[in-house]
């Protein structure tokens, strides 16, 4: 079988990973987890949201956080923007500021839509559209999530037609990449294979990629599940870090070690120095007062140790 030679790693650590989190980080650590994380070789960092500080309070340095960052001229910085108003929030601080690509979000699942955002999932989309619109204009690159694309918490079973429908509409507004997410961790190979596939109907190979919460521990036998197919995008989070406010008992995205330490195992580049990488996460995780979410990392560290 041949799998793809090179892997890109999108580290949502940054904001995923820390928008769930009780305590608040100051955005002097979450702008040093992002130098931490482009000194150890990750070229595409998603670093804060766009969103209410009314609903995720944790993101309310978001302008403070972008301002800070030493950019790299190599390095995409991404940000999530809910709607217009957070896209405008985005775009109203100096252009060097200004995110290099922007994140909208669907779900699968009407159900949890309406949990999560309070509207349909075509409300969602018509939403988006003059975001993705406005976006384009200004020439920042645009990126779709589809979330609870293998499992919703509220309606269960997701239908691998419901994720085409998705990618579809989405298409359709101009978003340039599609996202499969697996929001709450409940998806297994074959059913991520098959959502992808329903995204693959509407999007190129070079403009899908996968985003596993380890919840059920399947993370990163979907993650090869997608190799598998030659899908060479992934999101991750340095120390599992996150979760999902609007989903209960989701833990955090897949840890960018593991992902990491699997990919170089089977040979194929990223680009990323692992060692580098586990220092990044435990920087975090000192920070939050507990141990890294990985197991890559707690093995190597204690063979360091040792």
């Amino acid at each position: 079988m041949k799998y793809p030679s090179r892997v890109k790693l999108v580290d949502v650590g940054p904001r995923d990973g820390l928008q769930n989190e009780k305590g608040q980080v100051p955005a002097a650590v979450k702008i040093e987890l992002v130098h931490r994380l482009q000194d150890a070789g990750l070229k595409e960092i998603e670093v804060t949201s766009f969103v209410s500080p009314k609903w995720v309070p944790q993101m309310a340095d978001n302008a403070e956080v972008m301002a800070g960052i030493q950019r790299r001229p190599d390095v995409r910085y991404s940000v999530l923007v809910p709607n217009l108003k957070g896209l405008e929030a985005a775009l109203s601080a100096p252009r060097e500021h200004w995110p290099d690509e922007i994140v909208v979000f669907a779900a699968a699942s009407e159900a949890f839509s309406q949990r999560n955002i309070n509207c349909s999932i075509a409300e969602s989309i018509e939403r988006f559209a003059p975001v993705v619109e406005q976006a384009r204009a200004q020439s920042i690159y645009v990126r779709g999530a589809i979330s609870v694309a293998v499992g919703c918490p509220y309606q269960g079973e997701v239908a691998p037609e419901a994720v085409g429908e998705v990618a579809r509409l989405m298409k359709a507004i101009g978003v340039q990449h599609a996202g499969v997410a697996d929001t709450v961790g409940m998806g297994t190979p074959v059913k991520v294979q098959r959502a992808m596939e329903a995204t693959l109907k509407h999007y190129d190979l070079a403009d899908v990629s996968g985003h596993f919460h380890d919840t059920y521990g399947q993370a990163l036998a979907n993650t090869v599940a997608c190799l598998e197919m030659g899908v060479w995008q992934y999101d991750s989070s340095s120390a599992g870090l996150g979760g999902c406010p609007y989903a209960k008992g989701a833990t955090g995205n897949v840890a960018t070690e593991d992902v990491v330490y699997l990919l170089h195992g089977m040979g194929i580049e990223t680009g990323i120095d692992l060692d580098k990488l586990i220092d990044a996460g435990v920087f975090i995780s000192n920070f939050l007062g507990r141990k890294p979410q990985s197991r890559a990392a707690t093995a190597l560290l204690n063979k360091r140790a040792a």
